[in-house]
């Protein structure tokens, strides 16, 4: 089986307004699939009724290699998940807590949940009641249940939201390690572009409610362009030195200050020359290579320019 989930035509409308439209998505086995688009964007939506939690308007949604269905509940069992915020028992401790999950998953092992909220920096406050947990605690909480019972897809929305930047790397190392090492299957949203992009195996970017794009890290690395960005005092004046002057066509002026070049040959010793001498003042200069931010903003800003 190639893929663990894909979608097909995947479509939810809620009074009349598409929330997502002809999702055509495609998670593989062992990877992790970074699900990328700002607030607002669907991928909530596409988690829900992936989840089962929201039925959709027209599509099919096929998981471990058969067709989900509104009674496709054996599914569950083989997931976990979080999606939006995590909800618990707040009076009782974060080990109660698991330890209900556990027995209305039908999931029994030793000191599994003691592992659990170890791996989660959690063994410390184990006992103590879920409502005097922090955010960034309750957080880790719904991780350590989604992962308590080894399952094979884990669904992930928006997981680091609330931890700080230790915690946030603390669930990156944690994420690879499930997927190379237990074999988990992850799809996990952000519209923090840096975490994903620290993380996953395949993108997805996702806006106003439609896939854009799919493609492994691997090929946006092939389609990224070495360029050199320069920052000067006056930036016309600069593009016209870089045209009439060292005869360059392949940049762009991006505000008042600052140009992007793309040329190949042109080096940062070659443009702070013929600049310096035609009295350019150069505030920075250096060589860069284009990120995976830079690859969804054009996409989005291509999809935004085109016609409704």
């Amino acid at each position: 089986m190639s893929y663990i989930l894909q979608t097909q035509h995947l479509t939810k409308t809620i009074d009349g307004k598409n929330l997502v439209t002809e999702v055509n998505m495609h998670v593989r086995k062992n990877e992790i699939y970074g699900f990328l688009g700002p607030n607002g964007a669907g991928k909530t939506t596409v988690m829900k009724m992936v989840t089962n939690l929201w039925k959709p308007t027209s599509g099919i949604i096929q998981l471990f290699g058969e067709t989900l269905t509104p009674s496709s509940y054996n599914f569950l069992k083989r997931m976990g998940s979080i999606i939006e915020f995590p909800m618990f028992y707040e009076h009782l401790s974060g080990y109660e807590n698991l330890a209900l999950h556990c027995q209305y998953m039908g999931y029994h092992h030793p000191n599994c949940i003691e592992n659990t909220l170890e791996t989660l920096d959690l063994a410390a406050s184990a006992h103590k009641p879920v409502q005097s947990y922090s955010l960034g605690m309750k957080q880790r909480l719904g991780i350590a249940r989604a992962i308590l019972s080894k399952p094979e897809l884990l669904i992930l929305d928006e997981p680091t939201n609330g931890l700080d930047p230790a915690g946030m790397k603390q669930i990156r190392n944690l994420l690879k390690t499930l997927c190379t090492e237990y074999g988990i299957t992850i799809l996990v949203s952000s519209h923090i572009l840096a975490e994903i992009e620290n993380i996953a195996d395949t993108i997805g970017i996702i806006h106003h409610g439609t896939l854009l794009k799919e493609l492994s890290m691997k090929e946006i690395s092939d389609k990224s362009r070495a360029y050199v960005e320069l920052s000067v005092s006056d930036a016309k004046i600069a593009s016209y030195i870089l045209s009439e002057k060292a005869g360059l066509a392949n940049f762009r002026i991006l505000d008042e200050q600052n140009i992007r070049i793309y040329d190949p040959a042109a080096t940062t010793q070659e443009l702070s020359k013929i600049l310096m001498e035609n009295k350019i003042e150069i505030l920075t200069i250096g060589n860069h290579n284009e990120s995976l931010e830079d690859y969804f903003l054009k996409l989005t800003s291509d999809e935004r320019r085109q016609p409704c």
